[in-house]
């Protein structure tokens, strides 16, 4: 039986930690009650150090924010683990890569989708050599797990090209809202939007109540974003504008019932990163 250590179980994390066959592990050592409460629902039984986890396991995967990835990775590496690392983090291909050159046997992934939740809710793109056999772990399971083409990094790229559109178009329109209540033309925008593009407005608000509490966890994600284009030669100006955007609503961190006038008034308040 296949022994899956996991690094850390998060909300997402713990998600597909349940979803995973075989015995399962996580790290308990250092880390908060809400994540050991977590932990307990998905049945994960408990490592008192990252070095017994990295000794008893044979897979191991990381799911964590995406500034810490490379930290975590260096950790597990140091304990001396021989089996499979799996990184699913939000990471640039080519922090993927980076990874892997202190792994013998390394899978990229990325996760897209909430967590898990019922079939078809969330989907995991892996690519390396190892894939396929990474890929067994949730055979049994609800999570749609996807093969990538090509070598370490395109899982990476895939994740990367998503959030580009979904988390960096939700802070751009935002930020549309935000210039708008600025300089007070919301009523007029909201009336060609009405003509033109009727599902932005509601989009906006969505955004406003469904990004803003996560906000600080995807400053990192877009700082990665911002490295894939420019790895590629490509502009990357529209992910740091993002990072500014989420950085001034890391203060609604996992608030609930959060509308979308308190996030403009945090945008139009705060000033920006390049002075404005």
């Amino acid at each position: 039986m296949t022994v899956v250590g996991f690094v850390h179980p998060g909300q997402m994390g713990a998600s597909i930690a349940a979803d995973a066959s075989g015995e399962r592990l996580w790290c308990s050592a250092g880390r908060s009650a809400e994540t050991a409460a977590r932990a307990a629902n998905a049945r994960l039984e408990p490592c008192e150090t990252l070095g017994e986890l990295v000794q008893r396991s044979h897979v191991i995967v990381s799911v964590c924010p995406p500034a810490e990835a490379t930290n975590v990775a260096s950790a597990v590496s140091g304990c001396g683990f021989d089996g499979i690392y799996v990184d699913v983090n939000a990471i640039a291909p080519a922090t993927a890569r980076s990874i892997a050159e202190q792994f013998d046997r390394f899978v990229d992934g990325g996760i897209v989708g909430p967590p898990v939740s019922g079939p078809e809710s969330t989907r995991l793109y892996l690519s390396g050599s190892e894939a396929e056999t990474v890929a067994q772990i949730w055979a049994s399971g609800h999570l749609d797990v996807r093969l990538v083409p090509g070598e370490i990094g395109a899982a990476s790229a895939v994740k990367m090209c998503f959030a580009t559109w979904t988390k960096v178009g939700a802070a751009m329109l935002l930020n549309v809202r935000a210039l708008a209540e600025a300089e007070g033309v919301t009523e007029s925008l909201l009336a060609e939007w009405e003509t033109s593009m009727p599902d932005l407005a509601q989009r906006s608000e969505r955004n406003a109540q469904g990004v803003a509490p996560k906000a600080w966890r995807f400053v990192g994600e877009m700082e990665q974003i911002a490295a894939a284009y420019r790895h590629a030669g490509l502009p990357d100006g529209f992910a740091h504008g993002a990072t500014d955007i989420y950085r001034k609503l890391a203060d609604f961190k996992n608030l609930q019932d959060v509308s979308l006038g308190d996030v403009l008034d945090s945008l139009i308040d705060q000033p920006s990163s390049n002075g404005g």
